[in-house]
């Protein structure tokens, strides 16, 4: 994945704890178009751990909810013709933890579209690391319009 990812395309000052590229203390995410939706990698630092050698669960759900957002936004921004994405937000999403998630291997988190509407997308989601899957979700992240706060938030 040579090419930067969607966030630093189109949100390069997005202060976002997940997926901002601009927030220096954040986990800065970096999502690359599939065929399917988007796919994301992401190498867990010691300060990630819930436990010795394990994943904290806030942070699988911080990339899980970022990485589905952005692959809403891109879903969107395709099928309605953009230039851009639309500022989506996330309405609601929940994941499941399978398994412990290892903290020394560098996790492969994937987003596909399963529903998408005018202004919304329904997105499945897969955690894995070492090619097993740790973590599963989905969430619905909606496009919110001027006046809403984070409507400028990607700008």
């Amino acid at each position: 994945m040579t090419e930067p990812g969607v966030q630093r395309v189109y949100a390069p000052n997005s202060i976002c704890f997940g997926c901002g590229p601009a927030n220096e203390h954040g986990l800065r995410i970096d999502s690359h178009r599939t065929d399917e939706g988007l796919v994301m990698e992401f190498q867990p630092e010691p300060h990630h751990q819930a436990f010795p050698g394990m994943v904290n669960g806030g942070i699988i759900g911080t990339l899980l909810d970022c990485h589905g957002n952005w692959a809403a936004a891109v879903a969107l921004m395709d099928a309605l013709g953009l230039d851009e994405p639309p500022c989506t937000v996330t309405a609601n999403y929940e994941i499941k933890l399978r398994r412990p998630t290892p903290a020394d291997e560098r996790l492969t988190v994937k987003a596909t579209v399963s529903e998408l509407l005018d202004d919304r997308a329904t997105v499945l989601l897969v955690l894995e690391a070492a090619g097993k899957v740790c973590a599963t979700g989905s969430g619905l992240f909606v496009a919110v319009k001027e006046g809403h706060p984070a409507f400028h938030r990607w700008s």
